[in-house]
């Protein structure tokens, strides 16, 4: 749209570097939310709100790069549709359904925090809205749809979504009486069985699947940012656990079932 292939590729590269810079800066430093929230941070809002915030950019600007692009289709583009509406399923839950779903009711958030979910949104929708709906959109003829690639990886994204929710209803479970008291439990049941955070195992498996079903760059550092974000959070969480309950099951791996 406004850039040459060179540039696109000299722009993920460098965006790939961050990644791995954040994924070393996470491995010892726990980003401030959830049961690591802590002052120190700048000012707070309701973690409510920031995440409705921090994650709404991802729905408005790939529909403003998708309706963008879709004026200029002399025919509709199947792939880049289901691209789009996969993008949306996964977005609207997390910004638009979950967060007044989750008893986080007090919790704080602190605004840089946001700041810096906002700026990687846009940067991640730019990158994967340019690929699919521009400079990669010649590939995705609907013969697409009966490729390896595309089926392996709508199957993963789509199992990913459904763990990474499933998982949510299991902590959302474990709130006293419903409230949203900040009293932690050990949780049971579905993945949380052979894992700490099969949510984050989820998530990650979805943007697996969004590399392999995109078959790109774009979608492959996606992948490669879940992983430098949700990799760290699970270790600590999974150390968290140890360190609250003394009973914690011992068998439980942090992220990936029987293996770590």
């Amino acid at each position: 749209m406004l850039v040459n292939l060179e540039q696109y590729h000299l722009t993920l590269y460098l965006w790939l570097g961050i990644a791995a810079a954040s994924f070393l800066t996470l491995l010892f430093i726990n980003a401030p939310y959830g049961r690591h929230e802590r002052p120190g941070w700048g000012r707070r809002i309701s973690a409510k709100l920031g995440w409705v915030l921090m994650e709404s950019p991802s729905i408005i600007m790939m529909t403003i790069f998708f309706a963008i692009a879709a004026t200029a289709w002399d025919v509709a583009n199947g792939p880049a549709i289901v691209f789009y509406l996969m993008w949306m399923a996964h977005y609207i839950h997390r910004a638009w359904v979950w967060p007044p779903r989750a008893k986080i009711r007090g919790r704080k958030m602190p605004l840089s925090l946001i700041f810096m979910g906002i700026g990687f949104n846009c940067i991640n929708v730019w990158i994967n809205a340019e690929w699919i709906f521009d400079l990669g959109l010649s590939q995705y003829t609907n013969s697409w749809f009966w490729t390896p690639q595309f089926i392996i990886g709508a199957t993963l994204f789509v199992g990913g979504m459904i763990i990474n929710i499933q998982s949510d209803e299991v902590l959302f479970s474990l709130r006293k009486n419903g409230s949203d008291s900040k009293e932690y439990k050990i949780p049971n049941g579905g993945l949380f069985r052979l894992v700490s955070c099969p949510n984050y195992l989820g998530e990650i498996l979805e943007w697996i699947g969004w590399a392999i079903m995109t078959w790109s760059l774009a979608g492959l550092s996606f992948a490669v940012w879940a992983i430098a974000n949700l990799l760290p959070r699970a270790r600590a969480n999974h150390q968290w656990y140890h360190e609250e309950f003394e009973d914690y099951p011992d068998d439980r791996k942090a992220l990936i079932p029987y293996i770590w």
